[in-house]
């Protein structure tokens, strides 16, 4: 059984993450957590101390919070009408963030998938600030979903890597579930830095080729450029529904993807990104 957070806020962009999940794991057994927090900003304790009359407030948020969720919750069951998933609804007065990374936690989540756009809807936002912080704080896998993004098959998933990474199969266990789910063909991309592989990350490579095993994959050696201009140009040409990619302190993530304002990424408005959290080890 799959355990899945699905962040929600009520949104067009919320809505449209969860059936992005719902339909990629239609087949798969699963229990989806839809989670909502709420922080009333009126709800402090020095305000409290001297209006005995709001006490009775965080109440009406909660059961507002859990009205909409389980609202939520028949309107999935109606539409989506698939006996392999079931739904439990999770209300909190805590911080969206804190609360995502605490119930990955407790519910030993497989993944939190979350739509990616910002507060201000604004297009050049790629990542809205709380999947930002989730991100940052590596509690689990968690797949970015951009808004609109209509699903389709991940038949191309798009794996950037710089080979400095002691791969863990445990890391790559959702995305080979996906090629091998759908058929697809994981595409492991390296951009070159002009110079040929170190002892280290040819081990990784192979490391890599023997986790992917039989799972259809194929390497490939991009010149010397930017990795966005490279990801771009990817995308262009091959099918890529998916890009994957794992943050670690070596990574190219941390600087080019977790800044809130990415103007030159072509892809973003319509690729969902998946961030694997980094191996202790790495």
């Amino acid at each position: 059984m799959k355990r899945i957070i699905l962040p929600t806020d009520f949104s067009n962009n919320a809505y449209n993450a969860i059936s992005y999940a719902l339909n990629l794991y239609k087949d798969v057994a699963c229990t989806f957590y839809l989670l909502n927090t709420y922080t009333p900003a009126i709800y402090q304790a020095e305000y409290l101390l001297h209006s005995p009359g709001q006490i009775g407030l965080g109440d009406i948020y909660q059961e507002n919070s859990l009205n909409r969720l389980n609202d939520l919750k028949k309107q999935l069951i109606a539409e989506f009408n698939n006996k392999n998933h079931t739904f439990m609804v999770h209300s909190a007065f805590n911080i969206l963030v804190d609360e995502i990374v605490e119930t990955a936690k407790k519910e030993k989540a497989d993944l939190v998938v979350m739509g990616t756009q910002g507060a201000t809807g604004a297009k050049e936002i790629f990542i809205g600030t709380n999947t930002v912080h989730v991100i940052k704080r590596g509690c689990c896998q968690i797949l970015a979903i951009p808004p609109n993004t209509e699903f389709e098959a991940p038949k191309g998933i798009l794996f950037p890597t710089d080979f400095e990474i002691d791969y863990q199969s445990e890391q790559l266990k959702e995305v080979i579930g996906w090629a091998e789910k759908y058929k697809s063909k994981i595409n492991v991309m390296h951009v070159s830095s002009g110079y040929d592989l170190t002892g280290p990350q040819l081990e990784n490579k192979a490391k890599l080729d023997n986790i992917l095993g039989k799972t259809a994959h194929l390497f490939h050696e991009e010149p010397n450029q930017e990795i966005i201009t490279a990801i771009n140009s990817f995308q262009q040409k091959n099918r890529t529904n998916i890009l994957a990619m794992i943050q670690n302190k070596h990574t190219f993530l941390e600087r080019l993807f977790i800044e809130p304002v990415i103007k030159k990424l072509g892809f973003h408005e319509t690729i969902p990104f998946l961030v694997i959290p980094p191996h202790e080890n790495n």
